[in-house]
């Protein structure tokens, strides 16, 4: 018995410890978006199967921190580390609390003897742990089998400079698959950006279900082929599909989960014409609609003197309202030709009824009766910068995309502004002049130097700058079909809009691209089909000089 005494014992230690070796610390501390002060040392905190994490506080919103944590080492350690709530020993142990910072704020203290993290909310924790993700070595991150884990020794204060961080994802022009969708929220949570603007509604397709509605999605979201290029030989493969209202709740709560809050966007008056093919009523001409199967501007749109398209437009805004608990709603507006509404008898007689001067002024009449409706409702509205054009009340949040211009005049004007301008944020722009080795694109070059020179404040004094929200990409899907086509658009671009709206008073392009190979990795284990031009070797020699 004593021979086999200690093979067993050993068996049992070597168990506990997980069998697998010891895992070295980062070589640096290079964190994307920049925090605000890090102050790193020598040493390690050795992270083990036997360390736990505590959460010092009974909010339940903090498990989903740990829980993700968790699903980071699991597949290294074996195990998940055990969760307590209430005290627990400083030493082998994460200790996770809420303090008195920002409500997104953190710290971070990792020192040979433990982890202390402190969140101004649940929210600046998650973002505690998505630092740590970036300071986990390699192996870990790939799932190689470790005993333990060494963090490096640091602190870290962190906080951001604007409120809203946000990308779109246009799933009008194409339809993306739910996992999809929230393959793109994990690349949104990985780079702290808090808000998902769900593009829902497009001429080309009409994405939720509405259930008092239901030819909208019936007829509404196909078309009679994929590729919206008008030079692309028409395939005759009906093409399309949409979001049931039980998806789109499943997309709210894992976003959620991932402090992210889902806007979603409900096109109008403009870019309606999946709406009119399903109800040709609401339009100006009555009949003749079809969902198209190229993109483009197009002249119908929503018939502004016709009742019925405003009791249409509230009952879907209603069911909307239901699934989506944003405070925001985005109603469109951009784009909205006036063809139609000067030839409609019934837009004329809105006109001359409303004492209007002209279809600006019925275009703001609009968006300010749906605003109106809206607010009755405990919601506030979004639009893109063409709301301006005929008047805008001063409840109304103007998103920026005809350069920085309509921002720049709405926050004069005393209204808020999210800057999303093409000129920076368009990320369906060509990232590179290699047009013969890029992926089809609609035009533009935006190289990633440009979205990290993005000027938020630019134009505007300190009082009109307390307007500004924050920052936004964009990512249109007009030639974008696949996820990897979408990631490669996205990425790395959207770790500079990541930046500007985290780390925005202490921009740095050398430093930026300095740290962006720590993030490189988190691209490279998760498998994202990013682009690699910023990493090649004459990248450095071109990038711009401090902000």
């Amino acid at each position: 018995m004593k021979a086999l005494f200690w093979p067993v014992c050993c068996a049992g230690l070597l168990s506990l410890c997980s069998c697998g070796p010891r895992v070295a610390r980062v070589e640096s501390v290079d964190i994307v978006p920049r925090p605000v002060t890090v102050e790193a040392s020598d040493g390690a905190f050795d992270l083990t199967r036997s360390t736990k994490i505590c959460l010092l506080s009974d909010d339940t919103m903090l498990l989903r921190s740990a829980d993700f944590f968790n699903g980071l080492l699991q597949p290294s350690l074996g195990r998940a580390l055990k969760v307590e709530t209430g005290a627990c020993a400083d030493s082998d142990a994460i200790r996770v609390e809420l303090g008195d910072l920002a409500p997104e704020a953190y710290e971070i203290s990792i020192r040979p003897e433990g982890v202390r993290i402190v969140g101004g909310s649940p929210a600046g924790v998650y973002y505690a742990f998505q630092t740590i993700r970036q300071l986990l070595p390699e192996p870990v991150l790939r799932g190689e089998k470790a005993g333990v884990v060494e963090l490096p020794v640091v602190e870290i204060a962190d906080q951001p400079y604007f409120a809203y961080r946000g990308g779109m994802l246009d799933v009008g022009r194409h339809f993306f698959s739910v996992d999809d969708v929230k393959e793109f929220i994990d690349i949104l949570a990985m780079h702290k950006i808090n808000r998902f603007h769900w593009h829902l509604t497009q001429d080309q397709g009409w994405r939720i279900e509405i259930k008092k509605y239901p030819e909208l999605t019936r007829v509404g979201a196909f078309r009679d082929r994929c590729d919206l290029d008008p030079a692309a030989p028409n395939d005759s493969v009906p093409y399309g599909g949409f979001y049931t209202q039980d998806e789109a709740r499943e997309i709210v709560r894992y976003a959620a989960d991932r402090f992210i809050t889902v806007i979603p966007e409900i096109e109008m008056p403009g870019h309606a014409m999946a709406a009119l093919a399903a109800y040709p009523s609401l339009g100006c001409l009555g009949e003749g609609y079809e969902v198209p199967s190229v993109w483009g501007v197009k002249e119908d749109v929503f018939c502004a003197g016709n009742d019925s398209t405003f009791r249409l437009l509230e009952d879907v805004l209603t069911e909307v309202i239901d699934l989506f608990p944003s405070e925001y709603i985005h109603i469109g507006g951009d784009e909205c030709p006036k063809v139609r509404w000067k030839a409609c008898p019934k837009c004329q007689k809105r006109i001359r009824d409303e004492k209007l001067k002209d279809e600006f002024e019925l275009q703001s009449y609009f968006v300010q009766r749906m605003e109106k409706f809206l607010n009755g409702k405990g919601r506030k509205i979004i639009g893109w910068d063409e709301i301006l054009e005929g008047g805008l009340s001063k409840t109304a949040t103007v998103m920026s995309w005809r350069g920085s211009a309509g921002g720049i005049e709405a926050a004069k004007s005393g209204n808020h502004v999210i800057m999303a301008p093409n000129t920076h944020c368009y990320l369906d722009y060509y990232p590179t002049r290699d047009l013969e080795n890029e992926p089809r694109g609609i035009g533009g070059f935006l190289p990633i130097e440009m979205v990290y020179a993005l000027d938020p404040h630019e134009g505007l004094n300190a009082h009109e700058r307390e307007y500004i929200l924050g920052v936004q990409g964009n990512l249109w899907t007009e030639f974008i079909a696949e996820l990897d086509h979408a990631e490669y658009m996205l990425l790395p671009r959207l770790a500079a809009i990541a930046e500007v709206g985290w780390s925005y008073d202490r921009k740095d392009y050398p430093d930026f691209y300095r740290r962006m190979a720590s993030l490189r990795k988190q691209y490279d284990i998760n498998g994202y089909d990013y682009g690699k031009h910023m990493f090649a070797a004459d990248s450095a020699a071109t990038a711009p000089a401090g902000r």
